[in-house]
């Protein structure tokens, strides 16, 4: 699976993925794991716009690393129906052609004959700034179970806080101060639903960590992110189970006047190569 973070604050959005790369054998049991697989991407290369993903890791033979970089050469060539004019666009316009793309074209084609049960989860957050907006926003698309769902806006610009995906039980812990068992535990114990729903509100009101504020800084939202996903690498690490996340913390900030800028990147050749 993986962790995907994106923290959204007054300057700007910073998205932090791990690496790791899933492969399960027939019987549903993990073959095999790899530790550096890309999961962020600037998308259009040189707009203020990150892409991260969480779930599946490939269609058909094709990674979902290098089908997002097919879309990205799309969204340069002008002319093409993927096209995105750089002086002129949403981020809303970005996601929904994404949508187009990766599951019009290239999910439902997959996995057309395949029982919808079965079919692989897939989430996406495309974040960053439109075309002469001062603030950001994230947008998030997910397939499940054969149905895609969005592009929904997650956060618009005048929201503050954290989106994620993949397997985030760990920061759904630390940042709210309960697991995602708790409503099924009140309700096996014979509390009414009504009842369920105010003490999940007062638990979001009460025990929530309150680790993050519109003005917070870049650099700290960037650390924040670090810490979140290392920590829940640390958790897939302890708990029973394969290792499904891990491996190199990606990180990227997006800020108004900076773009989309690498903190932190695994690189497999000379650092004067990547750009």
């Amino acid at each position: 699976m993986t962790i995907a973070i994106s923290i959204k604050v007054n300057d700007g959005v910073v998205m932090a993925t791990d690496s790791a790369a899933t492969m399960f054998s027939h019987n549903g049991n993990a073959a095999y794991i790899y530790n550096n697989a890309n999961k962020l991407f600037n998308v259009p290369k040189g707009l203020p716009i990150g892409l991260q993903t969480a779930g599946l890791g490939g269609i058909g033979q094709a990674s979902i690393g290098t089908l997002v970089k097919d879309f990205r050469n799309y969204a340069m060539s002008t002319g093409h129906q993927f096209n995105i004019d750089p002086t002129n666009y949403t981020i809303q316009d970005v996601a929904e052609k994404f949508k187009q793309f990766i599951f019009d074209m290239n999910y439902n084609q997959a996995f057309q004959t395949t029982p919808v049960a079965d079919r692989p989860y897939l989430g996406f957050h495309i974040a960053g700034y439109s075309t002469g907006q001062s603030l950001p926003e994230v947008w998030r698309i997910y397939i499940a179970q054969g149905q895609c769902n969005g592009p929904i806006n997650a956060q618009g610009q005048g929201i503050t806080g954290i989106c994620w995906d993949g397997e985030p039980e760990p920061v759904i812990r630390l940042m709210k101060g309960f697991g995602t068992q708790l409503p099924t535990i009140l309700a096996n114990a014979g509390i009414p639903p009504a009842k369920i729903q105010d003490i999940m509100n007062q638990c979001g009101i009460e025990l929530d960590a309150g680790f993050i504020t519109a003005p917070m800084p870049i650099q700290d939202a960037a650390e924040l992110a670090a810490f979140l996903v290392e920590t829940a690498s640390k958790w897939a690490k302890y708990r029973p189970g394969a290792d499904s996340i891990g491996g190199h913390t990606d990180i990227a900030a997006i800020t108004k006047h900076e773009g989309f800028k690498w903190i932190q990147r695994k690189q497999y050749y000379d650092k004067k190569f990547n750009s």
